[in-house]
């Protein structure tokens, strides 16, 4: 009996940590840095001022979790639409269009808010840049991954990377307004042009030094 009471209070505790977390994130894309306070989570979140309190004492207790939130976060989402990737379709163009709608997306957002506000907080930095680094080697491994890219071959590594780079870039011109469709048509454009990079120098395409 104890046993059940002590899993139904980790489970409580759990979920209430979940909650905050996803509130943290949501916070950060609607009001900003500057507008996510932990009043405001806790409202977000449905959850008292006592238990939020009991989970971070201060605003930057709430940070640090909601940054490592994000960084695991964002790898699980790339992970779940790397695994429902179709790999019969036109295969680099698709590749490039889910990494730069990943970069669209509001777990992007979060991270971005974060960034910006690290820029001039050190404390904030010195727990952001570790993230920063961890979704970049996530994103990298999986982008190669799914393009089959051989980065032994001179070129293919900071192509990968340039996709990558270009996937974010196009992400912060997301931010102000619906770039979707100017998304799309560079997208399909650097897909075309990433492929004959990845290709250039297999046998038969011609490319050979």
């Amino acid at each position: 009996m104890a046993a059940e009471t002590r899993q139904r209070q980790v489970d409580r505790s759990r979920e209430t940590r979940r909650k905050l977390m996803t509130a943290t994130v949501e916070c950060l894309v609607e009001r900003g840095w500057a507008g996510t306070t932990t009043t405001l989570v806790a409202e977000r979140a449905g959850v008292s001022r006592g238990a939020q309190l009991h989970h971070f004492r201060t605003r930057g207790e709430l940070v640090a979790a909601a940054v490592e939130h994000v960084g695991v976060q964002s790898a699980h989402e790339l992970r779940e639409r790397a695994a429902a990737f179709d790999s019969s379709a036109d295969r680099t163009n698709a590749v490039v269009e889910l990494i730069a709608n990943f970069f669209a997306s509001d777990l992007f957002t979060a991270a971005l808010e974060l960034w910006v506000a690290a820029r001039t907080d050190p404390e904030l930095k010195r727990l952001v840049v570790p993230l920063e680094a961890r979704v970049g080697r996530e994103c990298h491994r999986i982008a190669v991954e799914l393009l089959g890219a051989d980065e032994s071959r001179p070129g293919v590594r900071e192509a990968v990377q340039a996709t990558l780079d270009l996937a974010r870039g196009l992400a912060l011109a997301n931010q102000l307004t619906d770039d979707s469709r100017r998304r799309g048509r560079i997208v399909r454009q650097w897909a075309t042009m990433l492929d004959a990079a990845l290709r250039a120098g297999e046998p038969g395409t011609g490319d050979q030094p």
